[in-house]
């Protein structure tokens, strides 16, 4: 929790009321909700469960409890990710967005400035240029056909190398010389992976190796839009190190620095959204 001036960009803070609006972004394998109200903001995070609607259930009963707000206090709510279209908010006014233009909306109001977003996700990853006035989505690319470039690729990549998904990040960054993966595909990556450790390769080179197959995958999507700075790293591997630092790399740019958890970005947007300012309706439309 904390005051929304602390984290939106000076030049939108006002555009944001102070009635109370929800988020949630239900992605594939955590739900991540955000509630603004009075100048203030909070976020939860949770497991997605088998069905979304419990999900979303549980985190707003969780931002109920930390903020001291109620039900009643809430006047709009708005729903995206992955289980976004199963979602029931009873008589409270919502709607239904795509995580596409939550995310964009998320991030411009985090930082105006943003040009270029990469999101990857648990089974999907996404490039979206956003037009940096208003935070409206110009046009994305998106993978949801294979695991490659997303986060189910670094799990099953850890899993393989008996390591932790929060640890695999700061392993690639201790790599002196990162392995070459040539392969994309997550089922040749597998044997390459099992090849490189047979041949006693450092498991930091393999990490590292690892992250920057990915960060190339990202770079496929994003060469058919065309890289425009300010680029913003956002969803539930932007918290990876290693990762941020390969799409560094492979991209020759660095990533801009918000003042929110990046993985609360959709979220953000969604209860922006929820809001119904100009702005956000604008962003609305393009999803």
């Amino acid at each position: 929790m904390g005051l929304l001036k602390d984290i939106i960009d000076p030049e939108l803070t006002e555009r944001i009321g102070n009635d109370g609006f929800i988020g949630l972004d239900i992605g594939s394998t955590t739900g991540k909700a955000v509630l603004i109200s009075g100048g203030e903001y909070f976020t939860e995070i949770t497991p997605t469960g088998v069905y979304a609607q419990p999900t979303a259930d549980k985190l707003m009963e969780k931002l109920f409890k930390k903020s001291g707000r109620r039900l009643s206090d809430i006047r709009a709510v708005t729903g995206t990710g992955y289980g976004r279209v199963s979602l029931d908010f009873g008589r409270t006014p919502s709607r239904i967005i795509t995580e596409i233009s939550c995310h964009a909306i998320g991030c411009h109001y985090l930082n105006r400035n943003t040009q270029t977003i990469v999101d990857i996700g648990g089974q999907d990853s996404k490039a979206i240029k956003v037009d940096a006035r208003n935070g409206k989505v110009i046009d994305f690319v998106m993978n949801d056909k294979c695991a490659a470039g997303t986060g189910r690729f670094l799990e099953k990549a850890a899993y393989l190398m008996d390591i932790s998904m929060q640890d695999l990040g700061k392993e690639a960054l201790k790599a002196e010389k990162p392995a070459d993966i040539s392969s994309q595909c997550v089922v040749f990556a597998e044997s390459e992976l099992i090849s490189l450790r047979a041949k006693g390769e450092s498991r930091a080179n393999i990490a590292a190796g690892i992250h920057i197959a990915t960060a190339r995958r990202i770079k496929n999507q994003i060469n058919r839009l065309g890289l425009s700075p300010e680029l913003v790293f956002s969803g539930g591997v932007s918290n990876n190190h290693g990762m941020r630092a390969a799409i560094e790399d492979v991209l020759g740019i660095k990533t801009t620095a918000l003042r929110l958890d990046a993985i609360f970005a959709g979220a953000l947007g969604a209860a922006i959204l929820a809001q119904g300012n100009e702005a956000a309706l604008a962003n609305a439309s393009a999803g």
